[in-house]
């Protein structure tokens, strides 16, 4: 999908075709359908269009309606829905032929001065010493998704030995190269990339693995809330488990932590879990 930084930063440079609308590329991929983190991604970039550079994206809450075609350009229509002193709200709309395939809200906020507090930073190995995501794959083909050797512009490296640890899984990822030094560029990554490991955590109490053979997965709704700055180009650790799964769906929660040990982010995301026949 996204083997080089280059390619995946056009996807990121959307195009402004009328006034709050813009047009984003969309990749061929070996998916049956659009990966939704890249769509949300590109959403939080159309809302940061339409707001003064002073205020940052602080959270974001979106909806996977429909699967979007791998291949075809997507357009996004902004509305603002508020804009205010210190905070503006922005509703996106993201169709495809025309079909809408996806909604979020995204709320910006001018830092202020307050209280300052966070969860622990877990005490996790260095990601320099950890097997790249193609070694880890190499070494259990059965048991990880080829997917991510679609994703060569994300160096991504799994903590061993965490499922005992509220059933989540850990990973530290950031970018193979440098970022320009544009705060809502990697805003706008951290939303897409946190979608590339969460959802099958909902799966890891019951001890299926990251490929989950066996189950259909969809994400249903996708919520990120920035904290502090963010750097994608750095590595980040990301937290991730299940409080509960019922009812053919589960939900994931992850915490991103910048190596120094500040929490920059919290994400939630509700995904369907639907098994399906084995194919002989």
């Amino acid at each position: 999908m996204t083997t080089t930084l280059s390619t995946l930063l056009e996807l990121f440079d959307l195009q402004e075709i009328a006034p709050d609308r813009f047009l984003g590329g969309s990749p061929q991929t070996s998916l049956v359908r659009v990966f939704g983190g890249q769509v949300a991604g590109q959403a939080l970039i159309a809302a940061a269009r339409t707001v003064e550079d002073s205020r940052v994206p602080h959270s974001m809450h979106a909806y996977f309606l429909r699967p979007g075609k791998v291949g075809r350009p997507i357009e996004f229509q902004v509305d603002r829905i508020r804009s205010g002193r210190s905070f503006d709200t922005r509703k996106i709309v993201a169709e495809q032929d025309g079909r809408v395939i996806f909604d979020a809200s995204v709320s910006f906020h001018v830092p202020e001065i307050g209280p300052d507090h966070q969860m622990p930073f877990p005490d996790v190995p260095a990601p320099e010493t950890l097997p790249t995501i193609t070694q880890t794959i190499e070494a259990e083909p059965d048991a990880w998704p080829e997917f991510y050797y679609e994703w060569g512009s994300v160096d991504i490296r799994y903590v061993p030995g965490v499922s005992g640890v509220r059933d989540g899984r850990r990973v530290w990822f950031k970018t193979t190269e440098a970022v320009p030094a544009d705060s809502v560029l990697h805003a706008g990554l951290l939303a897409c990339f946190t979608d590339l490991t969460l959802l099958s955590v909902a799966l890891a109490p019951h001890g299926v693995p990251p490929r989950h053979d066996g189950f259909q997965l969809a994400s249903l709704d996708h919520c990120v809330w920035f904290h502090r700055p963010v750097r994608v180009d750095e590595w980040m650790l990301y937290d991730q488990f299940s409080p509960t799964a019922a009812l053919g769906r589960g939900i994931a929660q992850g915490h991103v932590f910048a190596t120094d040990g500040t929490l920059v982010a919290t994400v939630l995301q509700e995904g369907l879990l639907r098994p399906v026949p084995l194919r002989a």
